[in-house]
């Protein structure tokens, strides 16, 4: 006998119109308001998923079919990617600004978070053009310019309500993590680490590469160290090199993602915040 599935409508601001015509398309037997702007219609046919995912995309309408009795307390870790996902910003992308070099490294960038190109040269070859900015830099980049993602204020909050670690996993940088971890109480992180000598950037990376997949690995040791099975895990990118990850964890979550990593997650949100993911269950 197959799960009971529940359709979750989210968008930044969901009217009856919007509501009413993906009921009747989904086949939904009932239609409640959860919280503002987030509606759930249950009784639903699994049958037509494809045509409703289509219409609601078109509609701006964030449409995700979760099953009907899953809490979001039976969760036990929740893995994020932090560049475009948790934050707003490609945080190499701002470090090269202080070079005047942002246009080629965000070209890169994006080639590479399509999946285009290599993450591991890509990144290598990001970060040799950093060679010999300043320490000082980094901390710009932090203090100006990073902004948490819409929605992740309230994500951590109900985190830390129904006891579900959060850990940051990223192909960014551990200047980067560590002070998130510090500063939004995150229970781990780990990234790549940047060379520093004598105060400057030597263009280079210490250890081995948080690509996709050491992203994988990262959250399979996680979620054994925690006792947890899959199906306990969250997990959520916007880049190819998430792809491994969410297709490990119980739920995958693509976020204001990438066409490629959209195409291939069971789960995605377009169009609200990162709260969204707490709002697809009970």
């Amino acid at each position: 006998m197959s799960t009971p599935q529940t359709l979750v409508l989210q968008a930044p601001t969901l009217d009856q119109a919007r509501i009413t015509e993906l009921a009747a398309l989904s086949g939904a037997s009932d239609s409640r308001s959860v919280a503002a702007n987030v509606v759930r219609l249950d009784g639903v046919d699994p049958a037509r998923r494809e045509l409703v995912l289509a219409r609601a995309e078109r509609l701006s309408v964030d449409a995700n079919y979760v099953d009907s009795a899953r809490r979001f307390a039976d969760f036990g870790l929740l893995v994020s990617d932090m560049d475009s996902t948790l934050i707003t910003i490609e945080c190499i992308d701002e470090i090269a600004d202080m070079q005047g070099l942002k246009p080629q490294v965000a070209a890169i960038t994006e080639r590479s978070m399509r999946g285009e190109l290599d993450f591991t040269e890509s990144l290598k070859a990001r970060v040799a053009l950093l060679a010999g900015l300043p320490e000082a830099a980094l901390a710009s980049v932090y203090d100006e310019r990073l902004q948490l993602m819409a929605g992740a204020r309230e994500l951590l909050a109900a985190c830390r309500e129904h006891g579900v670690k959060f850990m940051l996993v990223s192909g960014g940088f551990t200047y980067f993590t560590e002070r998130l971890k510090a500063e939004l109480g995150l229970d781990y992180c780990h990234a790549n680490q940047l060379e520093i000598v004598d105060g400057k950037l030597t263009g280079r990376v210490i250890g081995d590469i948080v690509d996709g997949a050491a992203k994988r690995r990262l959250l399979i040791a996680q979620r054994e160290a925690l006792g947890l099975r899959a199906e306990q895990v969250i997990a959520m990118g916007d880049g190819a090199n998430d792809l491994l990850m969410l297709a490990e964890a119980g739920v995958g979550v693509a976020t204001h993602a990438k066409p490629v990593v959209r195409a291939q997650a069971r789960y995605t949100l377009n169009h609200v915040g990162l709260d969204g993911i707490r709002h697809l269950f009970l």
